[in-house]
């Protein structure tokens, strides 16, 4: 037998188990890197928002604004995004997602002039104008959100295309660990670039790396046809149907309406409503929670940041793996991700006690904000691969899209409602009972969210009239 060959078990029906080659692997490196970029880009804004806040006079529920914004285009602009991966294909799709989402990173360093001229336009048409200030980034946020949108849908596409189903969920956590990697670099350079260049600068530095990341995804990424040997080409295909191998082709668009008359689709919509928003809450609160409730500057929330953010990555690659330990136990690939995923939703209960032991040391939320989080790398990673487990391929980026839109609703209804509550609760000099508010909710959601995903799918089907 040579090297290069899948080995295969003995037995009827059983797969390859020996991966041939290893291309597919630098695939999910570029997948990695551009995530990384991705959450570099969302997160300078929460980084300087205190800064921002106190120069620009905002109050939370302004900031709420600003962030809601965000999280509203992106939704609206993840139902179209992605439809426009499965019809211009993965990689023409990511090269205008991650140019769109540079540029509009870079906006952001001209928000306060861009607010200007809208206000003075809406002021000669006779509209009340918000100050310059929430006009401008909240433009600048739009902007972002739309390019941002094609990033996940692009990814998981990609995934399905170059790897097989034993391996997703793994690929997955590897590629969306660079939100992490991102979250834990933003706070290493952005407060030190602002501090020493200025606010401007930080947003104009950070846009600019995705354009350095779009000449190396022109160069290294194509078909799997056309990149991968014949023997990993035939171990990436392994373990799909041959009806889904059928219908992994560009094939006609499938209408949306369609897709909605899946329970696959609302069990994937619904997990994604009830916990996305767990981790934009972390991703653009966590900043301004320490800020207010132990009173530190830009260079203290540094190190606490960093910390919390690599345990992050753990929780994204530990949990993509896990499934794998049902999976070679006999368990079929649906099973054991949701298995897992049942774990994994217990871990978040542990943010229950970060305020009331707060007054301990910040480390002590810190930490236990830090489990949470990892554990919703964890379930994302897992997440997003029920998709690919039970769609075929053309199909993916549009179910994806349609669960982001949900998402990014689910991260507008905890941002507004993190806005309000600590507005009303920091007028009542209790702004620790807000935070304790959304600490539970963030505790309880990702139960919430397997129990309603089991009663919809409770067990595994894969979709092949599309």
């Amino acid at each position: 037998m040579k090297l290069n060959e899948p080995v295969s078990q003995q037995g009827t029906g059983q797969r390859a188990v020996a991966p041939a080659g290893k291309y597919r692997w630098t695939i999910c490196a570029l997948l990695f890197f551009a995530t990384t970029v991705n959450y570099l880009d969302r997160q300078v804004l929460s980084l300087l928002a205190p800064q921002l806040s106190k120069e620009f006079n905002w109050s939370n529920s302004d900031y709420a604004n600003i962030t809601a914004a965000f999280q509203f285009v992106y939704a609206l602009s993840m139902v179209f995004a992605g439809p426009i991966v499965d019809r211009l294909g993965t990689k023409k799709a990511y090269l205008w997602a991650i140019a769109i989402w540079s540029g509009g990173a870079i906006l952001h360093a001209y928000a306060v002039p861009m607010g200007n001229a809208v206000g003075s336009a809406m002021g000669a048409l006779g509209m009340v104008a918000a100050p310059a200030s929430i006009i401008g980034f909240i433009l600048s946020r739009a902007v972002l959100a739309v390019g941002e949108a094609g990033n996940f849908p692009a990814a998981i596409k990609a995934t399905a295309e170059f790897f097989p189903k034993k391996e997703r969920a793994f690929a997955t956590g590897i590629f969306n660990s660079g939100a992490n990697v991102g979250a834990i670099l933003a706070p290493l350079t952005v407060p030190l670039i602002a501090i020493h260049w200025g606010w401007q600068a930080a947003f104009i530095a950070i846009g600019a790396i995705g354009f350095i990341w779009m000449a190396f995804w022109l160069v290294m990424f194509d078909s799997p046809e056309k990149k991968l040997s014949a023997a990993e080409l035939a171990y990436v295909r392994s373990d799909s149907s041959a009806a889904s191998t059928a219908a992994s082709g560009t094939g006609a668009k499938v209408p949306w309406t369609k897709l909605l008359t899946y329970r696959q689709t609302w069990a994937f919509a619904g997990g994604k409503f009830l916990t996305d928003g767990i981790w934009w809450f972390f991703l653009f609160w966590l900043p301004k929670y320490l800020s207010s409730e132990y009173q530190m500057g830009p260079a203290d929330i540094v190190l606490p940041l960093a910390v919390l953010y690599s345990m992050t990555m753990f929780g994204s690659i530990g949990g993509g793996y896990f499934p794998a330990y049902f999976m070679n136990r006999g368990m079929s690939p649906y099973d054991g991700r949701m298995k897992a995923m049942l774990v994994i939703a217990l871990f978040p209960l542990v943010v229950l006690a970060a305020q009331p032991l707060g007054s301990i040391s910040f480390w002590v939320p810190v930490i236990l904000i830090g489990i949470g989080a990892s554990a919703h790398q964890a379930w994302s990673a897992n997440l997003f691969t029920t998709v690919s487990d039970m769609f075929p391929q053309r199909s993916v980026a549009s179910v994806v899209g349609i669960g982001g839109m949900a998402g990014g609703l689910g991260g507008v209804f905890m941002s507004k409602l993190g806005g309000w509550l600590f507005d009303y609760y920091g007028a009542l000099g209790s702004l620790s009972t807000g935070y304790m508010i959304m600490f539970t909710i963030c505790a309880v959601s990702y139960l919430i969210a397997w129990f309603l995903m089991k009663a919809l799918v409770p067990r595994h089907k894969e979709i092949t009239d599309l």
